[in-house]
This record gives C-alpha cells, sequence and structure tokens, in this order.
C-alpha cells in the first residue's frame, strides 16, 4: 500500500515538475539551471572544503564554471582571452593600470599583429583568412559580450588593419 502512495505522490511531483518546464520559457529554464548547478557546486565544493578535501573541491569549482558561464565567457574563452592578453601584455601594449592612454597611443609593428590575430608571419594569408581570423577573436572579446573587453577589441581592430595594410 505505501508503495502505491509514494508512487502516486512522485508521478504528481513529475507530472507538475514537467508542466512547469513546459509552460516557461527557454531562456528562463536554462538560467534557472546554470544557476542551479552553479550553486550545488560551490555547496559541494564548500562541504569538501570543510570535510579536509580541498583538492578536489578546486576542480568541481572550475568544473562549474566551465558548464556555467560566466559574464557571457565560458572557461575555453576565457583561456584564450588570457592567452591574447599575456601576448599584449608582453609586447607592452596592454595593462591594468590607469595610464592605458598614454601607454597604448603608439602603432602595433607588422609581428605583434600576426600574433595578436594567431596567423603565422610566414605564410602568405588572403583577406579571407585574415578575416576568419579576426572574426574568430572578435566573437570572444567583442564589447557588446564583454564591456571589460573594450581595450582588447580596438587593439584586435588595430592589428587587423595594420595586417590589411600590408596585403594590400
Amino acid at each position: 500500500m505505501n508503495i502505491l502512495i509514494y508512487s502516486l505522490i512522485i508521478s504528481v511531483i513529475i507530472y507538475l515538475l514537467l508542466r512547469f518546464i513546459a509552460n516557461i520559457s527557454a531562456k528562463k529554464l536554462t538560467k534557472g539551471v546554470r544557476f542551479f548547478i552553479f550553486v550545488i557546486f560551490i555547496i559541494l565544493a564548500l562541504l569538501l572544503a570543510v570535510g579536509g578535501r580541498f583538492l578536489l573541491s578546486l576542480p568541481l569549482i572550475l568544473l562549474s564554471l566551465a558548464i556555467v558561464k560566466l559574464k557571457g565567457l565560458s572557461l575555453f574563452q576565457l583561456v584564450a582571452l588570457f592567452k591574447l592578453i599575456q601576448t599584449l601584455r608582453s609586447s607592452g601594449r596592454f595593462s591594468f593600470n590607469q595610464n592605458q592612454n598614454i601607454k597604448n597611443s603608439s602603432t602595433l609593428s607588422l609581428e605583434e599583429a600576426y600574433k595578436i590575430l594567431n596567423l603565422n608571419i610566414n605564410q602568405k594569408i588572403s583577406k579571407e583568412d585574415l578575416n576568419k581570423a579576426y572574426i574568430k577573436i572578435q566573437k570572444k572579446i567583442h564589447p557588446d559580450i564583454s564591456p571589460e573587453t573594450a581595450r582588447l577589441s580596438s587593439i584586435v581592430n588595430e592589428a587587423k588593419e595594420i595586417i590589411l595594410k600590408s596585403i594590400s
């Protein structure tokens, strides 16, 4: 008898849950699921950290960041963005201090422009190849996606223009 009551209760709960999911918009549903997964991973990571399993909690947090997009950028896009920032910082074209406008007023060299767009300077590239590389990077760092990347976007634009002038 108890099995029948429990199965009836579970069936009603599943029915109501599926009905709720069918009536909610897809955008709200994905946002809710992402938030729920993120909260579950944070709680699990905190429990593991409190339990002395800190080495297990760190990968869970990174996994949750890969599943749940943070500010429109996934973990893989953040790694690519980090590589771009490192290239720009090593060339002295990008810094996180307030004097960016003073430092970055100079133009890029042709070699730096090729590095920024992840192209090989020794190969002859066409305008199509240049546009593909440009679009691939701009999809990740466009200011509409994340306003913090406006300076990076302008540097990528400058690199494209320099390479375009050298091709023509």
